[in-house]
């Protein structure tokens, strides 16, 4: 099969998606924004065709990318798994007449009132939510719903440009900060998670749960808080993941997912589980390296294997929870020194997956996320161990900035 991928230098992780296709034995067309004498020459083997463009988020010049390439040969399948690529992506694919997930179902997945008006009207439980133009708009949901609500942009990726307003006043003060249509919700109080799967045709082939220590919110906003996220073994045995399982598989259902990954996150929260919102795309910050590494599978290879054979063989062993700890600089400024690190390492030599510990490095701010300055990721075969191995990792590494 003849498969074009978007940007498959960056970030890092992009290239085990040109790789996989490569190796199950797709003809890997690329568009990328990276000159192809700066890719390196293990990703140029991967590739067979590139075409270079000035952004692969313009539908024009993604258009002119994908032609040349139909002028080489047919072109079977086009795939996108960054968010802000798959709507670009998803429009140049049912332009010019290439299977794959839909604009509509790519636009549910990208708009966040619309995806939750979608699910609503199919009965699954979300939070309350509109699309607002303007003051007035937020002021009528506040009216109804109370304080305190979340902003965010309405086609926002994870908690990037979030905010928890509490006040009329911080309510003008958000809208402020947004051009255009802003999604505003009812916060919703409770226990956060993620739920990912990898579907083709429409069933679910492979899925992996999530939970976040403590919400995204209040881990994106405060930096003395060491964050986590963990990747439970426990999906096919705690009664609760039935539940999760049969959530995702009506929102994929609802909003016409074939053969594409999802990343939803939910909340529990005391009127019981709730949809926050999907993507049709992989999870970021290194979500399937944990799964690779909790259940022995090559991920990215699943992914190709559903791309171009429309089956998946992996099945995953739920050996180990798979988890990553951020650790935060003590200040803004250039990271002088990481200390305890050494004494975590001989403690848990067998757990540590991998870390990052960029001293010399200038600091990245809290909002930029779990991998933005340095980090641990481990594994173990029960979940709750990991979480207090991780807990002690918070409590015992220790990042200097001057």
């Amino acid at each position: 099969m003849n498969i074009v991928f978007v940007e498959p230098n960056f970030p890092r992780n992009q290239r085990e998606f040109a790789r996989a296709l490569h190796e199950v034995g797709a003809t890997v067309f690329a568009v990328g924004e990276t000159p192809w004498e700066w890719l390196d020459e293990q990703l140029q083997s991967w590739v067979d065709h590139y075409y270079q463009i000035g952004s692969v988020t313009d539908v024009d010049q993604l258009r002119t990318a994908v032609e040349h390439f139909q002028s080489i040969a047919w072109i079977d399948g086009m795939e996108a798994t960054i968010e802000a690529h798959t709507l670009p992506a998803a429009i140049v694919r049912e332009a010019l007449g290439i299977p794959g997930t839909s604009v509509r179902t790519t636009w549910l997945c990208r708009d966040k009132p619309a995806m939750k008006e979608a699910l609503r009207a199919a009965g699954v439980p979300t939070a309350a939510s509109a699309a607002a133009h303007d003051v007035d708009d937020l002021r009528d949901f506040v009216d109804e719903h109370g304080y305190p609500v979340i902003l965010k942009p309405r086609d926002g990726a994870g908690a990037a440009g979030t905010v928890r307003v509490d006040s009329y006043r911080e309510l003008v003060d958000a809208a402020a900060q947004f051009s255009g249509t802003a999604s505003i919700e009812e916060f919703v109080e409770g226990h956060e998670g993620f739920y990912d799967t990898l579907s083709v045709d429409g069933r679910i082939a492979l899925d992996f749960a999530s939970h976040y220590y403590p919400g995204v919110l209040e881990a994106m906003r405060t930096r003395w808080i060491s964050p986590q996220f963990i990747s439970t073994n426990q999906v096919d045995e705690a009664p609760f993941y039935g539940e999760l399982r049969e959530l995702g598989e009506r929102v994929n259902e609802v909003l016409g997912i074939s053969t594409s990954p999802t990343h939803m996150e939910y909340f529990v929260s005391p009127k019981g589980l709730r949809f926050s919102e999907i993507g049709a795309r992989p999870p970021g910050v290194g979500c399937w390296d944990l799964y690779a590494a909790g259940n022995d599978i090559d991920i990215f290879r699943a992914w190709a294997d559903s791309i171009v054979h429309h089956h998946v063989w992996h099945v995953p062993s739920r050996a180990n929870a798979a988890g990553i700890i951020a650790l935060r600089p003590d200040r803004d400024g250039t990271i002088t020194s990481i200390t305890g690190f050494d004494e975590i390492a001989e403690r848990y030599a067998d757990w540590i997956l991998d870390s990052h510990l960029p001293i010399g490095s200038a600091t990245q701010p809290v909002e930029a996320g779990y991998m933005a300055n340095a980090w641990v990721r481990m594994r173990h075969p029960d979940y709750d161990a990991l979480r207090g191995m991780l807990d002690d990792v918070g409590r015992t590494v220790q990042v200097h900035a001057e």
